[in-house]
């Protein structure tokens, strides 16, 4: 039997590092019992500088493997790697042009894929082009009196809006605006986080979401979830990865007519093959009380923590977590 030597990467230097150690966790339990995989998980901090889970310094190297700079500890050969990565340098496709380079197969989205998802305002425009509907928007290149007053007036318009750092992780830089008072403020928050920001009509809506992955030659979305929050709040970063979230989450939203549940999985698979997306990516959705969905966003390495709903509506759909990651990480092989 082949043994597959299996590098997992995990951390990053985004405000999502810490969860990013957590789905680390959960990929690493999920490939623990297979012999046919050799696992080496190394963590990325933020200064660019990869360890072991032992402390040692290492890095992976234009030969494929780890390379350790204690010199006498011998290198790892690498066949494949998994970006664990939420965020920089993982959701933004840079760390997988760097696996092309180094021809080293990877599993998740492509860089190219990857890159587009996480700038919103490529992905909103990818959405448009693809016939996809969702939330109005104007786009802010920069810090000025003109964006103050862009934002203003899309305020008056739309009665409330959130402003988002266009190249962030979905609750990273992300700010719901109901008075122009908060607008300057908020505006330089949010352009702290990227150079180039959203502002998106507030969408009183349903939250859904569906697992979108690759198994045994198909293309497969679940049924829709659904994230409930407190009232009149949103789900912050802080409200997706905290023990103490007051959000409640379904794996299958409830109510929903069979008319809704087949519009929402055909858009989430037009949007996964029409943008290129490979092995699985979380598709987010608003559900008005009109019956009117919107798509919100693309997250191509969805969260894998305990209370993550990716792993848990794959399962909900009868999949078999390792089962499906190792027979994707067979078939580039």
């Amino acid at each position: 039997m082949t043994t597959i030597n299996l590098l997992l990467i995990c951390g990053g230097g985004s405000a999502e590092h810490d969860v990013s150690l957590l789905s680390a966790n959960f990929f690493e339990a999920s490939l623990t019992d297979n012999k046919e995989i050799n696992l080496l998980r190394v963590e990325l901090d933020k200064n660019g500088h990869y360890h072991d889970q032992q402390g040692n310094l290492c890095e992976l190297t234009n030969k494929r493997e780890i390379r350790y700079e204690n010199q006498a500890k011998a290198p790892w050969p690498v066949d494949y790697a998994i970006p664990c990565i939420h965020g920089f340098p993982g959701e933004t496709g840079d760390i997988q042009s760097y696996f092309n380079l180094i021809q080293l197969p990877y599993f998740g989205c492509e860089s190219e894929a990857s890159r587009n998802c996480f700038n919103k305002i490529t992905a909103k425009m990818w959405f448009s082009a693809l016939g996809i509907p969702n939330t109005p928007y104007i786009f802010l290149n920069e810090l000025n009196d003109s964006a103050i007053q862009q934002t203003a007036a899309a305020l008056s318009e739309w009665g409330s809006v959130f402003v988002k750092a266009a190249s962030q992780g979905s609750s990273v830089g992300c700010y719901k605006v109901d008075d122009a008072a908060q607008i300057k403020q908020v505006l330089t928050d949010a352009f702290s986080f990227a150079p180039s920001v959203v502002v998106e009509k507030t969408i009183v809506a349903r939250e859904l979401e569906v697992a979108v992955y690759e198994y045994q030659g198909e293309v497969i979305a679940t049924l829709p979830g659904e994230i409930i929050c407190a009232s009149n709040t949103f789900y912050t970063f802080e409200e997706k990865y905290n023990a103490s979230s007051k959000a409640t989450t379904n794996v299958v939203a409830k109510n929903l007519s069979e008319d809704v549940i087949e519009a929402i999985r055909g858009y989430a698979i037009k949007a996964f093959k029409g943008m290129k997306l490979r092995h699985l990516s979380r598709i987010d959705f608003f559900l008005t009380e009109e019956n009117e969905i919107l798509l919100n966003e693309i997250n191509t390495f969805p969260g894998s923590t305990p209370i993550s709903m990716f792993p848990k509506m794959l399962q909900n759909h009868g999949e078999n977590f390792t089962d499906y990651l190792v027979e994707n990480i067979k078939s580039q092989l």
